[in-house]
């Protein structure tokens, strides 16, 4: 099954076309563009330098999350809107089990965390393939309490490793790993190694962004209302 893999739901933007035995294009960007200005582009050149088109895609592989609001909704909805298009199905990955996916083999617990900003972390655990914890909002303090629980060698990587790393490693000391710069950033083709696996396709209307907390808009608009505003 070849698919086209879409990931914006961290700093980079990424995206890949591939099957079950090969790459055959990946592009990712980190740039001061939006994703909203990167994404068709790449899609449109992945698409192009793998020989393909989307009407020869038999699938759209899409990161749901968790993840920045905002990136989360643009590469979800441009999955969506392309999927409705071109008539192809969809498969939501979830952008944490991809990240420790990328990271290899390692023996401990592999502790991918994402920057929620406020001092939190988004977070899970897992071992040789195996989730331990859902995926969870929370601050690292109490992310740090419940992964010290699950076992003694941790490797932490994802985007908020270099936010998090001087504090976890005062908490952890030489129980916490640190994976190479280059894997904090989720890679499409790992996305879609995970959506190849599993298969777990949906229609256009069935793909959901995961949002594991409400939204900035929506926490200022229930605090107005609180207040007394309309």
């Amino acid at each position: 099954m070849k698919i086209l893999v879409i990931d914006t739901s961290g700093p980079v933007c990424g995206t890949a076309v591939m099957d079950e035995q090969k790459v055959y294009s990946e592009y990712t960007a980190q740039n001061r563009n939006t994703h909203s200005a990167s994404l068709m582009p790449m899609i449109e050149a992945a698409l192009k330098a793998a020989g393909t088109a989307l009407q020869d895609i038999d699938a759209i592989a899409a990161v749901t999350g968790p993840g920045s609001f905002t990136g989360v909704r643009i590469g979800v909805a441009t999955a969506k809107g392309l999927a409705h298009g071109a008539g192809k199905v969809c498969i939501p990955v979830d952008a944490l089990e991809a990240l420790a996916v990328s990271a290899g083999e390692f023996d401990g617990l592999i502790c991918p965390i994402q920057d929620a900003r406020a001092g939190q972390v988004y977070g899970a655990v897992f071992r040789k393939g195996e989730r331990l914890t859902g995926d969870q909002p929370m601050k690292l303090e109490e992310y740090l309490d419940q992964t010290e629980t699950l076992g003694e060698q941790f490797l932490f990587l994802g985007d908020g490793v270099p936010v998090h790393q001087q504090a976890i490693s005062e908490r952890l000391g030489e129980k916490a790993t640190f994976a190479p710069v280059f894997r904090n950033y989720l890679r499409p083709s790992a996305a879609g190694w995970i959506a190849l696996q599993k298969g777990e396709k949906t229609d256009y209307l069935g793909l959901q962004a995961t949002y594991l907390r409400p939204p900035n808009a929506q926490k200022n608009k229930k605090l107005l209302e609180a207040m007394g505003h309309e």
